[in-house]
Protein backbone atom coordinates (compact mmCIF):
# COMPACT_ATOMS: atom_id res chain seq x y z
CA UNK A 1 0.00 0.00 0.00
CA UNK A 2 1.34 3.44 -0.90
CA UNK A 3 1.40 6.34 1.53
CA UNK A 4 -1.13 9.03 0.59
CA UNK A 5 0.11 12.51 -0.37
CA UNK A 6 0.83 14.93 2.51
CA UNK A 7 -1.96 17.13 3.78
CA UNK A 8 -1.83 20.80 2.84
CA UNK A 9 -4.26 23.25 4.46
CA UNK A 10 -6.12 25.45 1.97
CA UNK A 11 -9.01 27.85 2.18
CA UNK A 12 -12.47 26.48 1.57
CA UNK A 13 -13.91 27.53 -1.80
CA UNK A 14 -17.35 27.91 -0.20
CA UNK A 15 -16.52 29.78 3.02
CA UNK A 16 -13.34 31.80 2.95
CA UNK A 17 -10.98 30.93 5.78
CA UNK A 18 -12.65 27.61 6.71
CA UNK A 19 -9.92 24.91 6.82
CA UNK A 20 -10.26 21.78 4.73
CA UNK A 21 -8.08 18.73 4.08
CA UNK A 22 -7.86 16.08 1.42
CA UNK A 23 -9.25 12.65 2.24
CA UNK A 24 -6.41 10.14 2.54
CA UNK A 25 -8.39 7.63 0.47
CA UNK A 26 -10.30 9.43 -2.30
CA UNK A 27 -8.59 12.87 -2.09
CA UNK A 28 -11.95 14.65 -1.77
CA UNK A 29 -12.08 17.82 0.31
CA UNK A 30 -13.27 17.42 3.91
CA UNK A 31 -14.57 20.52 5.69
CA UNK A 32 -13.02 20.85 9.17
CA UNK A 33 -15.37 23.56 10.42
CA UNK A 34 -16.32 22.61 13.98
CA UNK A 35 -14.26 19.38 13.83
CA UNK A 36 -10.78 20.58 14.80
CA UNK A 37 -11.21 19.14 18.30
CA UNK A 38 -11.58 15.60 16.87
CA UNK A 39 -8.74 13.17 16.24
CA UNK A 40 -10.19 11.86 12.98
CA UNK A 41 -12.76 13.12 10.48
CA UNK A 42 -14.97 11.15 8.14
CA UNK A 43 -15.14 11.74 4.42
CA UNK A 44 -18.65 12.34 3.09
CA UNK A 45 -17.74 10.83 -0.31
CA UNK A 46 -16.07 7.50 0.51
CA UNK A 47 -17.05 7.31 4.23
CA UNK A 48 -13.43 6.60 5.24
CA UNK A 49 -11.67 8.25 8.17
CA UNK A 50 -8.66 10.57 7.96
CA UNK A 51 -6.58 11.53 11.06
CA UNK A 52 -6.01 15.23 11.77
CA UNK A 53 -4.36 14.89 15.20
CA UNK A 54 -1.85 12.61 16.84
CA UNK A 55 -3.43 9.46 18.29
CA UNK A 56 -4.19 9.29 22.02
CA UNK A 57 -1.33 8.41 24.34
CA UNK A 58 -0.25 4.79 23.90
CA UNK A 59 -2.18 4.41 20.62
CA UNK A 60 -1.28 4.54 16.91
CA UNK A 61 -3.12 4.69 13.61
CA UNK A 62 -2.94 1.86 11.07
CA UNK A 63 -4.56 1.89 7.64
CA UNK A 64 -5.80 -1.51 6.45
CA UNK A 65 -5.56 -2.46 2.78
CA UNK A 66 -9.34 -2.09 2.58
CA UNK A 67 -8.82 1.59 3.60
CA UNK A 68 -10.27 1.13 7.07
CA UNK A 69 -8.49 3.34 9.60
CA UNK A 70 -7.72 1.40 12.80
CA UNK A 71 -6.58 2.69 16.21
CA UNK A 72 -4.57 0.19 18.25
CA UNK A 73 -1.98 0.08 21.03
CA UNK A 74 1.46 1.22 19.97
CA UNK A 75 2.86 -2.10 21.29
CA UNK A 76 0.52 -4.23 19.16
CA UNK A 77 2.12 -6.64 16.72
CA UNK A 78 -1.04 -8.11 15.17
CA UNK A 79 -4.48 -6.59 14.75
CA UNK A 80 -7.59 -7.71 12.92
CA UNK A 81 -9.68 -5.58 10.61
CA UNK A 82 -13.27 -5.45 11.98
CA UNK A 83 -15.01 -5.11 8.63
CA UNK A 84 -17.09 -8.20 7.78
CA UNK A 85 -15.99 -8.20 4.15
CA UNK A 86 -12.28 -7.95 5.07
CA UNK A 87 -11.33 -9.63 8.38
CA UNK A 88 -7.68 -9.29 7.40
CA UNK A 89 -5.01 -9.99 10.05
CA UNK A 90 -2.46 -7.18 9.92
CA UNK A 91 1.05 -7.97 11.14
CA UNK A 92 2.92 -5.01 12.65
CA UNK A 93 6.31 -6.61 13.15
CA UNK A 94 9.76 -5.05 12.65
CA UNK A 95 9.03 -5.05 8.91
CA UNK A 96 5.69 -3.30 8.56
CA UNK A 97 3.38 -4.96 6.06
CA UNK A 98 0.84 -2.13 6.44
CA UNK A 99 2.19 1.41 6.89
CA UNK A 100 1.16 3.35 9.96
CA UNK A 101 -1.14 6.28 9.24
CA UNK A 102 0.33 9.62 10.30
CA UNK A 103 -1.93 12.53 11.26
CA UNK A 104 -2.34 15.18 8.62
CA UNK A 105 -0.10 18.17 9.26
CA UNK A 106 0.27 21.46 7.40
CA UNK A 107 3.24 21.55 5.09
CA UNK A 108 6.12 23.45 6.67
CA UNK A 109 8.36 25.61 4.48
CA UNK A 110 11.88 24.25 4.05
CA UNK A 111 14.55 26.67 5.21
CA UNK A 112 17.22 26.85 2.50
CA UNK A 113 20.87 26.20 3.39
CA UNK A 114 23.27 28.62 1.78
CA UNK A 115 24.67 32.12 1.85
CA UNK A 116 23.20 35.39 0.70
CA UNK A 117 25.83 37.02 -1.52
CA UNK A 118 26.03 40.64 -2.73
CA UNK A 119 27.08 40.59 -6.40
CA UNK A 120 30.29 42.52 -7.12
CA UNK A 121 28.99 43.56 -10.55
CA UNK A 122 25.40 44.76 -10.10
CA UNK A 123 25.09 44.95 -6.29
CA UNK A 124 22.02 42.68 -6.17
CA UNK A 125 21.72 39.95 -3.56
CA UNK A 126 21.33 36.29 -4.50
CA UNK A 127 21.43 32.93 -2.68
CA UNK A 128 24.62 30.95 -3.20
CA UNK A 129 24.25 27.29 -2.20
CA UNK A 130 27.99 26.54 -1.84
CA UNK A 131 29.16 26.83 1.77
CA UNK A 132 32.84 27.45 0.93
CA UNK A 133 34.41 30.72 -0.14
CA UNK A 134 36.88 29.42 -2.75
CA UNK A 135 34.68 29.17 -5.80
CA UNK A 136 33.08 31.25 -8.53
CA UNK A 137 29.44 32.28 -8.61
CA UNK A 138 27.19 33.38 -11.46
CA UNK A 139 24.75 36.14 -10.54
CA UNK A 140 21.18 35.28 -11.65
CA UNK A 141 20.48 39.00 -12.16
CA UNK A 142 23.32 40.24 -14.36
CA UNK A 143 24.57 36.77 -15.48
CA UNK A 144 28.20 37.73 -14.74
CA UNK A 145 30.85 35.64 -12.99
CA UNK A 146 32.47 36.77 -9.75
CA UNK A 147 34.46 35.21 -6.93
CA UNK A 148 32.75 34.56 -3.60
CA UNK A 149 35.29 36.06 -1.23
CA UNK A 150 38.75 37.41 -2.11
CA UNK A 151 40.79 34.40 -0.97
CA UNK A 152 40.52 32.44 -4.22
CA UNK A 153 41.53 35.22 -6.67
CA UNK A 154 44.39 36.32 -4.39
CA UNK A 155 45.84 32.79 -4.24
CA UNK A 156 45.39 32.20 -7.98
CA UNK A 157 46.94 35.56 -8.88
CA UNK A 158 50.02 34.96 -6.72
CA UNK A 159 50.42 31.42 -8.05
CA UNK A 160 50.22 32.48 -11.73
CA UNK A 161 52.65 35.37 -11.19
CA UNK A 162 55.17 33.03 -9.55
CA UNK A 163 54.89 30.39 -12.29
CA UNK A 164 55.02 33.03 -15.04
CA UNK A 165 58.20 34.64 -13.66
CA UNK A 166 59.83 31.20 -13.27
CA UNK A 167 59.00 30.33 -16.90
CA UNK A 168 60.41 33.65 -18.16
CA UNK A 169 63.62 33.16 -16.15
CA UNK A 170 63.92 29.65 -17.62
CA UNK A 171 63.44 31.10 -21.10
CA UNK A 172 66.12 33.76 -20.46
CA UNK A 173 68.47 31.10 -19.12
CA UNK A 174 67.93 28.92 -22.18
CA UNK A 175 68.44 31.89 -24.49
CA UNK A 176 71.74 32.87 -22.87
CA UNK A 177 73.09 29.38 -22.32
CA UNK A 178 72.19 27.73 -25.62
CA UNK A 179 72.90 30.46 -28.19
CA UNK A 180 75.80 28.62 -29.81
CA UNK A 181 73.93 25.32 -29.70
CA UNK A 182 70.84 26.92 -31.25
CA UNK A 183 72.83 28.15 -34.27
CA UNK A 184 73.58 24.54 -35.17
CA UNK A 185 70.30 22.98 -34.04
CA UNK A 186 67.43 25.31 -34.84
CA UNK A 187 64.95 23.11 -32.91
CA UNK A 188 66.37 24.70 -29.75
CA UNK A 189 64.41 27.85 -30.58
CA UNK A 190 61.24 25.86 -29.90
CA UNK A 191 62.21 25.38 -26.24
CA UNK A 192 62.79 29.14 -25.94
CA UNK A 193 59.39 29.86 -27.44
CA UNK A 194 57.63 27.36 -25.17
CA UNK A 195 59.21 28.85 -22.02
CA UNK A 196 58.33 32.42 -23.01
CA UNK A 197 54.81 31.43 -24.11
CA UNK A 198 54.07 29.64 -20.84
CA UNK A 199 55.34 32.63 -18.90
CA UNK A 200 53.18 35.01 -20.94
CA UNK A 201 50.05 32.83 -20.50
CA UNK A 202 50.60 32.64 -16.72
CA UNK A 203 50.99 36.41 -16.47
CA UNK A 204 47.80 36.95 -18.47
CA UNK A 205 45.95 34.57 -16.15
CA UNK A 206 47.38 36.45 -13.16
CA UNK A 207 45.96 39.68 -14.59
CA UNK A 208 42.56 37.97 -15.00
CA UNK A 209 42.46 36.81 -11.39
CA UNK A 210 43.74 40.13 -10.16
CA UNK A 211 40.97 42.03 -11.95
CA UNK A 212 38.06 39.65 -11.25
CA UNK A 213 35.12 41.11 -9.35
CA UNK A 214 34.58 39.86 -5.79
CA UNK A 215 31.14 39.16 -4.26
CA UNK A 216 30.90 39.22 -0.50
CA UNK A 217 28.53 37.15 1.71
CA UNK A 218 25.79 39.03 3.51
CA UNK A 219 24.92 36.38 6.11
CA UNK A 220 24.52 32.60 6.27
CA UNK A 221 21.36 30.56 6.91
CA UNK A 222 23.39 27.67 8.29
Amino acid sequence: AELPPPYTAIASPDASGVPVINCRVCQSLINLDGKLHQHVVKCTVCNEATPIKNPPSGKKYVRCQCNCLLICKDTSRKIGCPRPNCRRIITLGPVMLIPEEQPAQPAMPVQPDGTRVVCGHCGNTFLWMELRFNTLAKCPHCKKISSVGSALPRRRCCAYITIGIICIFIGVGLTVGTQDFARRFHATYVSWAVAYLLGLICLIRACYWGAIKVSYPEHSFA
